[in-house]
């Protein structure tokens, strides 16, 4: 969990918020106190979107589905707020790690550990079903691991077994590498499609790598509907059973009881070794609400499980890549998918509360003037980066969509640029993901050799990511006039910080950027607040705020 931010509310109906505990598209998720004392999740919709009819109507589903669903694997409901802004929910607080957290902290789960966990999450759809509800989402992020056993969370897509099918056209509920086929190709749910999710997310468990693999939305789609699960290196027993789960024919896939006999277990989950040691690893909660200057400095670092691990939130959170990077980003081959896919992400960030690790936001502006230490403002020791870098030029880098109808239905695009300012370090790889309608980007910094050789010497990089039009530094708001700044920018970070364990720059959009106008810092804009085609730039960053040249340029639409 993270420390409140200046912005955040500090009490929400009854409630005393205490942490953050994380965020998505439509809304952020609060660790909150009663006047009594129990703790509560408070998830809160965004002000921004809260007069979207069609995101009120996924919000008081979700209260709904919590409501109507009474089990010991999903959080109860204890209040809510429907009538007037801010529209909010609170839940029984479940302490513990989600799934992708843990597994990301503490690697793949052994196959008897695996097994008992299957059983466990088979249990809890048996139970969801059985009120006449598929959940819809089921994926790593949304287990969170109780000391007592696993909990679903985020029902905000959950169903009746009669509505197969979104009423909105042209989207799909789910994520990418967990939705089942015919989730993709013809919007069709149903318990079945649990079943796939449930066999995806195990394969996850037991391996640590994405299910389909990595990369575009598209060409995870592609994968999931045509290709084999990655279950290499499984236990031939448990890897059976997540390809029986996966089957393509939904008809095929055996029901929640089916699973949870062929997983014959004979102990119960919450005695197993390594699930009490991962279940257990939870932060502590705070007494009362931290003061914003003690809270702890954030992080872009997020430490995954090895060179394969998933890019993120929110997150996480699970969304497609846009357009290609050119020779020195990751290239993937996209496949269209019979319809455009929407991914509702709520919450994200959720494995920065399991893992420990933060988020990372942009920082603090440098105080105006020299420092005591005769330095530029802003700047610091010889070698290590400033805290921030500063909107004082123009951008000659733009990504516009493609004008081929095919590649722009997958979101490809292409960077005008004159010559670079400087070239990327040899195996940089990148990829950035944006989900259609949402409010949110997710972006990923990787080195191809990571962990291989001498770690080489520092290189600090920020995410420099410019909406359409331009920023008006007194509000923060978009103006009318084409964007020609750096825009939002991310804390710079050392892209070899963890070369021996392979890990990578992560980051979320709005969460980890700011717009530094001198000694002003503006938040990020939701990616819903200025429609068009986004640029993201990759800046080497060098010993103060205005010191930075761009090495690689990505965007994607909205």
């Amino acid at each position: 969990m993270d420390a409140l931010r200046p912005r955040d509310p500090a009490r929400i109906g009854a409630y005393e918020l205490l942490a953050r505990l994380g965020a998505g598209g439509m809304g952020e998720v609060f660790l909150g106190r009663s006047p009594g004392g129990r703790l509560v999740a408070v998830k809160v919709i965004r002000d921004e979107i809260s007069e979207h009819p069609e995101a009120l109507a996924r919000f008081r589903r979700e209260v709904a589905t919590v409501e109507t669903v009474r089990s010991a694997y999903t959080a109860q409901l204890i209040e809510a707020s429907l009538g007037t802004s801010p529209y909010w929910l609170a839940t029984e607080y479940v302490a513990g790690p989600t799934l992708r957290g843990a597994v990301g902290e503490h690697g793949p789960f052994p196959p008897d550990s695996a097994l008992r966990l299957l059983a466990a999450l088979a249990e809890g759809l048996a139970a969801v079903h059985v009120h006449g509800v598929t959940h819809r989402d089921l994926k790593p992020q949304n287990v969170i691991l109780s000391p007592q056993g696993p909990q679903l969370i985020d029902f905000g897509i959950a169903r009746g077994l009669g509505q197969t099918a979104l009423t909105k056209d042209g989207t799909a509920p789910g994520t990418p590498g967990y939705a089942a086929p015919e989730v993709l190709l013809r919007n069709e749910t149903g318990p079945a499609a649990d079943v796939f999710a449930l066999g995806a997310t195990l394969a996850y468990t037991a391996t640590g790598r994405p299910p389909f693999g990595t990369g575009e939305e598209a060409a995870v789609s592609f994968r999931t509907v045509y290709e084999d699960i990655d279950v290499a290196g499984v236990r031939p027993d448990l890897a059976a059973l997540i390809r029986a789960c996966v089957d393509k024919d939904p008809a095929r896939r055996p029901d929640p009881a089916a699973v949870i006999a062929g997983c014959a277990v004979d102990s119960p989950l919450a005695a197993d070794p390594h699930y009490r040691r991962v279940a257990h690893a939870t932060e502590p909660v705070p007494g009362s609400v931290p003061a914003v200057e003690d809270a702890p400095p954030e992080t872009v670092l997020l430490p995954e499980a090895g060179p394969t691990a998933p890019p993120d939130r929110d997150d996480r959170q699970r969304s497609p890549g846009r357009g290609p990077w050119g020779r020195f980003w990751l290239a993937v081959c996209a496949v269209a998918v019979a319809v455009p896919l929407t991914v509702w992400l709520l919450p994200e960030g959720d494995q920065r509360q399991a893992a420990g690790a933060g988020g990372g936001g942009s920082g603090a502006p440098a105080s105006a003037g020299p420092s005591a230490s005769g330095r530029p403002a802003g700047a610091t020791p010889a070698g290590r980066p400033p805290d921030h870098i500063v909107n004082d030029r123009d951008s000659k880098d733009r990504w516009v969509l493609s004008e081929d109808p095919v590649e722009a239905s997958q979101g490809g695009g292409s960077c005008e640029r004159d010559l670079p300012d400087a070239f990327p370090p040899s195996g940089l790889m990148s990829s950035v993901s944006h989900t259609t309608g949402s409010d949110t980007a997710s972006l990923l910094v990787h080195t191809k050799g990571a962990g291989k050789g001498k770690r080489p010497a520092p290189y600090y990089v920020s995410i420099g990511v410019r909406p359409p039009h331009e920023t008006d530094p007194a509000t923060g708001r978009p103006l009318k006039s084409v964007g020609k700044g750096i825009g939002f920018t991310s804390r710079p970070v050392d892209l070899y910080a963890h070369w021996n364990s392979g890990g990578s720059v992560r980051l979320s959009y709005p969460e980890d950027f700011r717009a530094h106008f001198g000694d002003r810092a503006v938040e990020a804009i939701p990616v819903g607040d200025d429609r068009g085609d986004w640029t993201v730039v990759i800046y080497h960053v060098e010993g103060a705020p205005t010191k930075y040249t761009s090495v690689s340029c990505n965007g994607f639409h909205a």
